[in-house]
This record gives C-alpha cells, structure tokens and sequence, in this order.
C-alpha cells in the first residue's frame, strides 16, 4: 500500500548519464570504457520534483588501462565526491587508483573516501590509473534544484 510519501523514493533509477555533461561519452564524445558502467540517478529533481539535490552512481570494473573519464569544469553549487571498495574484509581498501585535479594539482586516491569540492572549485579531469576490483563511484551534487550542470553546459567565452 502506498503512502502519501510515495512520492519521495525512487524505486527504478534511470539512466542519468545524459546529466552529466562533463562525464564519458557526453564530454568527449568518444563511447565509454566497458569497465565504466552506466550513471544511475539516485535522487535528482527530474524524478523527486521537491529534491534539492542530484545525486548518481557507477560502479567501475577492472582494468589493467587507464583510463580518462570526466574533464576538467566547476560548479556554482558544491559538490561531493564519493568512492568506496568492494572488499567487505577490507573496507578502507579501494581496489583502485583514481587521479583527481584541482585547480591544477593532481591527488591520488587508494582508499574508500570521499571528496567535497566548494562551489567554483575548479576539478578533474578524472581518470582512473588501475583498477583491481570493482570500485563505486557517486556524487552528490548540492544543487538547490535537484539538477546537474557546470561551467561547460555553455560554450566558454575564450576573451573571458
């Protein structure tokens, strides 16, 4: 039986992949690794009218290849980034490198963790080093409206 909150979960996530603009195939246009999966949306406003927030997942499998996978860009809103391990024994251990930029200088990421970037942190790219074991990947976009976007959902002003 359905409630009068049934409005407020999501029980089919749907691809969100056209989202996120900065991301794959959409920023690049070239197709997506096979060990990058699809971008399901957790919660944004498309689905849930009242969220304030978008929020997405990808797991990302195995690969002795690096691999490019989200371009440089920044929001006006924050962001967290969140990835974490397969490993029930050992949790901290992320199965993976992943190389993240910000504001030009590269971090290397071993561990299940997360990453919160303040609006108009300029980020990425992203790319994976190698990836051992499955690895889950979401962001948390702190949005106000529920939707994605960046400063490359328009064309950049190069005289800027």
């Amino acid at each position: 039986m359905a409630g009068k909150y049934e409005h407020l979960f999501v029980r089919h996530m749907g691809d969100s992949s056209a989202d996120l603009v900065n991301e794959g195939a959409v920023a690049t246009g070239v197709p997506r690794p096979a060990h990058i999966g699809d971008a399901f949306a957790l919660m944004r406003a498309e689905d849930v009218p009242e969220s304030k927030i978008h929020m997405t997942y990808s797991w990302i499998g195995p690969t002795d290849e690096p691999s490019h996978w989200v371009n440089e860009h920044e929001h006006d809103y924050d962001e967290v980034l969140i990835w974490t391990g397969s490993d029930p024994e050992n949790p901290h251990d992320l199965g993976g490198e992943i190389l993240i930029d910000i504001e030009g200088e590269t971090y290397s990421v071993t561990t299940s963790g997360a990453l919160y970037i303040p609006a108009g942190l300029r980020h990425c790219p992203l790319d994976f080093k190698r990836v051992t074991r499955p690895i889950r990947f979401s962001a948390l976009s702190l949005s106000g409206d529920g939707a994605y976007s960046s400063d490359e959902d328009v064309p950049r002003d190069a005289s800027a």
